[in-house]
């Protein structure tokens, strides 16, 4: 090479290793004009709010003129950037003004409300104090909602025959649900509001060959948003010295509306999280970037909500990016994934978009057998299994007719894997009360395992498991992860072996015995009266432990409500069940709701508790209006699988009712006739 060649081809390596700095110097010049462009287009496409919200570390839904929270509560709402934003004193100034004005606007706002929160707790405490019982001879739900039955309707006979007659231990009600919380602070803030965010640069490169020789390369650089930086090794966080974020930070936990800490590193990720100013590089076809940025701006939010409100920003900078980065099968699995809700949300058909939903499905599939076939990188094609299962939960309607492989399919190969791997047994070699590190993919396989059995009727593959770390008091990670306390899912899990027992034959006076046993063990992992509360911080943003305990609840009276099924002569309109089932519907006050709320995450017990209330109840009323605020959300995903469940069940348990069968049907028959062979969680 002539020495005019090499000095040139210096010359072009020194220009593409240094474009990412280029590009950030001229973002923070303000000499010139071509730098205040960069930094303009820069901010539209990191669309990460505006200012007054990045001041407030609160994500923004960026409406125009002025976003929701803004509007809220009344405050200037600037997309360009003000004159307060470049000095370090004018912020702190425009922040406790902020804060002032929130303060007032709360005071005003629960003032009004205290009387009829006063109001409502006297009514209801003398109903709810008392649980009724689920002895055979109590009153039916005809008592409990009278409006749910029409006036013709017969007495039931007695719903068992067998000659033996299940009733409650004396004095000992262990069913019977503890009196619940004071009714919820209902929050004013129109939005959900997360912390502050941070850009993550998505570089996609393209090379054509001819005749094996490389021709032309093509780079191109899209700029993303997300909450929260990983943090550095020695525990700081991962912001440049001279950002405004740093300094806010640190000032945040001198303060006394500071949220609760976050636990960073809680899993071990199957990949190593991203360092400080990591640069992803990932790899798709220019017909296929569409998919990514979709997959990236609408669906990766979707999947790990509560896992964002652990370790904020945690599901995308630990699993996520490094993941599409170095696993094929998982980016052809999330492309696939991404054109499934576009399909979905943007009402889109052809036979383009059902293309590449196919297309990236089979080439996901075809990348895990090669890879199986070559038995390496376990761990990769574990994380791309699971993948294939869970992020479709996110996505789809009910309707969906592409060919695909059953989940549980998937799932017996991801079994094979865990097993090669021995996550269980690092699970169980944690220490109890230590600061364990369980693995993210065995949390994500135990979540899928014990749910998944219920669908199935049959009992989770790591049962034991499971038990022996409920004995020992032990986490598998599941509350970090799902937002459900480990000991209430291991108890499920003991539920759904039960079930399995029930169906092959178990004796009836055993299956009694064995339901006893595990309602006392639920009513173990009671907590205090008013731990239920609350799950916002003055300032509106979301508190993950208290977040954790509400979804706890929730997935706690649906276990109860679970088991009772399995007693002999169940009924779904006996008192104890209509109870169980309007303080399901009580609780759910305390679950955000909305877009971005939390409703997605609790399709399961949505779906045990539905499928057990009658005409009347008012978890039907709590449900259909939680179906409104979600809106289209509701239509797609697991949620909307279960909501036409749901629909299905009712309109064929109520006909049945009226006829004077009141046993009705099970909602894993509604789904056999169906067809369906979906996971709703």
């Amino acid at each position: 090479m002539s020495p005019s060649a090499s000095r040139a081809a210096a010359s072009q390596s020194t220009k593409s290793h240094s474009a990412h700095t280029n590009k950030m110097a001229a973002a923070k010049s303000a000499s010139s004009a071509d730098a205040k462009a960069t930094a303009s287009k820069m901010h539209r496409r990191s669309r990460s709010g505006c200012f007054t919200c990045r001041l407030r570390r609160k994500k923004c839904e960026e409406s125009k003129p002025a976003c929701k929270a803004c509007r809220h509560l009344g405050l200037q709402c600037d997309y360009k950037r003000p004159v307060w934003w470049s000095n370090a004193d004018h912020r702190r100034g425009k922040k406790e003004e902020i804060k002032t004005i929130i303060k007032k606007t709360q005071m005003n706002k629960k003032g009004p409300s205290t009387t009829a929160t006063t109001n409502s707790q006297a009514q209801s405490a003398s109903s709810v104090n008392s649980p009724p019982s689920l002895c055979h001879s109590a009153p039916t739900s005809i008592d409990v909602y009278p409006e749910s039955s029409p006036q013709s309707r017969e007495q039931s006979a007695s719903p068992y025959s067998g000659g033996y007659e299940f009733s409650c231990p004396p004095g000992d009600n262990y069913f019977a649900m503890p009196p619940p919380p004071p009714p919820p602070m209902v929050s004013h803030h129109a939005q959900y509001p997360m912390f502050s965010p941070y850009e993550v640069d998505i570089k996609t490169e393209r090379q054509i060959f001819i005749n094996d020789v490389p021709t032309r390369r093509d780079s191109t650089i899209s700029t993303f948003s997300t909450y929260q930086p990983p943090p550095m090794p020695n525990g700081l966080p991962a912001y440049p010295a001279d950002s405004w974020v740093q300094q806010d930070y640190y000032e945040s936990h001198q303060e006394s509306f500071a949220e609760e800490p976050v636990d960073f590193n809680f899993f071990e990720f199957p990949a190593a999280p991203f360092s400080p100013g990591h640069e992803a590089v990932i790899n798709v076809e220019d017909g296929d970037k569409y998919l990514l940025s979709h997959f990236l701006d609408k669906v990766q939010k979707l999947i790990f909500p509560i896992l964002d409100v652990n370790q904020h920003g945690s599901a995308r900078s630990d699993v996520i990016l490094p993941a599409l980065e170095s696993n094929k099968a998982y980016l052809h699995c999330c492309l696939s994934i991404a054109a499934t809700h576009m399909k979905a949300t943007e009402s889109l058909s052809g036979e383009q978009i059902d293309s590449d939903i196919v297309r990236h499905r089979y080439a996901a599939i075809s990348e895990l057998c090669e890879q199986l076939g070559q038995d390496k990188e376990h761990s990769q094609i574990l994380e791309a299994t699971l993948g294939m299962i869970f992020f479709q939960c996110s996505v789809g309607r009910p309707v969906d007719a592409l060919p695909d492989i059953p989940w549980h399919q998937h799932f017996q190969a991801a079994i094979n894997l865990v097993n090669k791997l021995e996550l269980p047994q690092i699970v169980m070699d944690l220490p109890a009360n230590g600061h364990a590190h369980p693995p993210f993919n065995m949390a994500l396989t135990a979540w899928i395992d014990i749910l998944g059995a219920t669908m199935l009727g049959r009992a989770p593959n790591f049962a034991d498991p499971y038990r022996e770390l409920n004995l020992k008091g032990a986490s598998a990670g599941l509350a970090e992860l799902m937002g459900c306390d480990d000991n209430i899912m291991f108890l499920i899990s003991e539920i759904a072996c039960l079930d399995v027992q029930k169906n092959e034959g178990l004796n009836e006076l055993m299956l009694c015995k064995y339901v006893e046993v595990l309602a006392t063990e639920i009513g173990a992992t009671e907590p205090p009266v008013g731990t239920v509360q609350s799950c916002f911080s003055p300032t509106g943003a979301i508190r993950p432990k208290q977040l954790s305990a509400n979804i706890s609840a929730v997935f706690r009276v649906a276990a109860r409500i679970y088991l009772c099924t399995l007693v002999p002569g169940y009924e779904a309109r006996q008192p104890s069940i209509c109870h169980l089932t309007s303080q399901f519907a009580e609780l759910m006050n305390y679950i955000p709701e909305g877009p971005d709320g939390f409703d997605r995450s609790l399709v399961w017990p949505l779906l045990i508790a539905g499928a057990s209330s009658v005409a009347g109840s008012p978890f039907r009323a709590m449900f259909d209006q939680r179906c409104a605020r979600l809106g289209e959300a509701a239509e797609f995903g697991s949620f909307g699988r279960i909501r036409e469940l749901l629909l299905d069940v009712w309109h064929l348990n109520d006909a049945a009712t009226i006829k004077g069968d009141h046993h009705g049907v099970r909602w894993r028959d509604v789904m056999h006739e169906k067809g369906w062979d979906f996971l709703l969680i």
